[in-house]
């Protein structure tokens, strides 16, 4: 299934390859940097436990709201009186700066649902002046709720996740802030030390990750170790698209275990069903 929402680096276009490569068994899924979600909501539901995870709290607030039938409910109630306008908008990202509290808010979800749906690149900072029918978006949400109502839905850190379930039968998914758009993402401090921080953490941990980046010689010299697996794949270059027809973006996917091993061992009708 979609994701009910676009984000900055969301895995729509990756999300085929990312669970081609999935270990073939583990007994926890933990999405470290859940952002969209497309990887948790493509991967077919297991009996493995799940876990999603994002710093921005106005995203896991969202996501809290869309999970509850009732507040989810109240959210679209209120996302019927959206207004598509640069004024609107404006309002919108004001209300965006009050702090978030840890009871789902409903309002606040709305808020920033209409955010990321009318800015420029799903950014949540400048107003995107396209045609946006919010209306026509929300029946998936109600297949969202019912997908979410199996999964815990954390707001750490990730050092403190990947710490906090961490174990021989967990596996993590971490798509970060790619090397060099740091500053691309709202309400998250993600420095260039944290790439460092990430990987001391994943390296020393007693599960099996799998990681999304972008290509560059900073993130291979982290990883570049003999246990380490880094494949580089390849999809299409959305932002250039239009000035360069089938552009293509050279990604990493990193793990500490046999990428491979779900090709070899089922039929490739079978890679995406179990």
């Amino acid at each position: 299934m979609n994701s009910f929402i676009s984000w900055i680096g969301g895995k729509k276009a990756l999300r085929d390859e990312v669970v081609r490569r999935f270990p073939l068994s583990y007994a926890k899924y933990i999405e470290v940097f859940g952002g969209a979600g497309w990887v948790l909501f493509h991967k077919p539901p297991g009996r493995e436990e799940e876990y999603f995870n994002d710093f921005n709290p106005n995203l896991t607030n969202l996501y809290l709201c869309v999970q509850n039938a009732q507040k989810e409910l109240e959210l679209k109630q209120q996302l019927g009186k959206a207004i598509n306008s640069e004024l609107a908008f404006r309002h919108l990202m004001q209300a965006n700066k009050i702090p978030v509290t840890d009871i789902p808010n409903v309002q606040r979800a709305a808020q920033f649902y209409q955010l990321i749906r009318y800015s420029f690149g799903s950014a949540c900072d400048s107003f995107g002046g396209q045609p946006v029918n919010i209306q026509g978006s929300l029946p998936l949400m109600d297949a969202v709720s019912k997908r979410l109502q199996s999964v815990v839905i954390f707001n750490r850190d990730f050092e403190s996740l990947i710490r906090l379930r961490d174990g021989p039968d967990s596996f993590f998914y971490c798509d970060p802030p790619y090397f060099g758009t740091e500053d691309y993402y709202q309400n998250v401090s993600f420095t260039r030390a944290d790439h460092e921080r990430l990987a001391g953490v994943l390296l020393g941990m007693e599960g099996k990750f799998l990681l999304s980046y972008n290509d560059c010689a900073e993130i291979r010299s982290l990883y570049r170790r003999p246990e380490i697996q880094i494949e580089q794949v390849e999809r299409l270059n959305n932002l250039r698209q239009q000035l360069e027809g089938g552009c293509m973006y050279a990604e990493l996917l990193i793990a500490n275990y046999d990428m491979r091993e779900r090709f070899r061992s089922l039929p490739e009708q079978l890679i995406f069903t179990v």
